[in-house]
């Protein structure tokens, strides 16, 4: 009888997540943040600089509000694209690897699709003439630093701006460190406690492994080395499982992908979407968003 009580009570409880859930989503738009490296057409077109740049615009168009960063790239030209410093959201300095690093932030409209996009800068990082290898084709030495800075720039930005995301959709290797952020030194953060985390896979991986100590360069208040074991030997496989596993979902946006990382992918036990036609994905990932994140979470309370 007492868990028959326990199960009533467990039912209507979950029932009243799902009217609040309901009551919440009428009263105001669910939020999305986009994080990518690349969005066309400020970068070359890509697989992922495509979704990028036509994901948020479906969101937006399907009702809900969006918010999309990106680092600013030295070969991205700021008079073409109209980029523009915001100077209330820039002059934070970042701490990485006991150096301080300036945060600027810049913005452009993608007027056809009436979406602004935020750029993350830093002279230092990202005004080169080249992305994440030099002119020769050798990978940049402090890519992971500059992974870093991006990600906690963003995180940084997105409390300036007040803006609490429902979802945070990370794309690419150079996000990989927010899902982890987000579930350690942010969590308590008002605009990030309750942000579920999607990751999305691409057919992005590089050969090169990071900097020996770059595990204990993400290292910050609420991060411990123990969050950090598994990059330990930091590579592009390392990195990107620890993105899945600190994820609250994940996508696999590329047909094909590193070989481990798709198995690692196959064996989570957590909600994963498989690869979309490039003519349904907009569609599939808004589902996916609803019923398998948000309404997902309300069941796990």
């Amino acid at each position: 009888m007492l868990y028959l009580d326990y199960c009533r009570i467990r039912l209507f409880s979950v029932s009243l997540r799902y009217i609040n859930l309901i009551v919440k989503k009428a009263m105001r738009k669910a939020r999305v943040l986009f994080i990518s490296s690349e969005i066309h057409p400020y970068m070359e077109m890509t697989e992922q600089s495509k979704v990028a740049r036509h994901l948020p615009q479906g969101i937006q168009e399907r009702g809900k509000e969006i918010r999309t960063f990106m680092p600013r790239f030295g070969n991205i030209n700021e008079r073409r694209n109209q980029l523009h410093e915001v100077i209330r959201l820039s002059g934070m300095n970042l701490i990485i690897d006991d150096t301080d690093h300036p945060l600027i932030i810049k913005v452009a409209s993608i007027q056809a699709a009436r979406m602004q996009v935020y750029f993350i800068d830093n002279e230092e990082y990202f005004q080169r003439k080249h992305t994440i290898r030099d002119a020769e084709g050798k990978f940049y030495s402090d890519n992971d630093d500059r992974s870093i800075f991006f990600g906690r720039g963003v995180l940084e930005t997105v409390k300036k701006l007040g803006w609490a995301p429902d979802i945070i959709h990370c794309h690419g290797w150079m996000t990989a460190l927010i899902p982890l952020l987000i579930k350690t030194s942010y969590k308590e953060d008002p605009m990030f406690h309750t942000s579920k985390v999607v990751y999305s896979l691409y057919d992005d991986a590089f050969s090169e492994p990071f900097n020996n100590n770059f595990a204990k360069k993400t290292l910050m208040e609420g991060l411990t080395e123990a969050d950090v074991k598994d990059i330990k030997d930091p590579n592009y496989v390392s990195l990107t499982k620890l993105a899945m596993n600190w994820s609250d979902a994940v996508i696999q946006s590329s047909a094909n992908v590193h070989p481990d990382v798709e198995s690692a992918f196959k064996k989570l036990s957590k909600p994963t979407l498989g690869y979309q036609n490039p003519e349904d994905y907009v569609e599939a990932y808004d589902n996916f968003y609803d019923e398998a994140v948000i309404e997902e979470s309300v069941l796990a309370e």
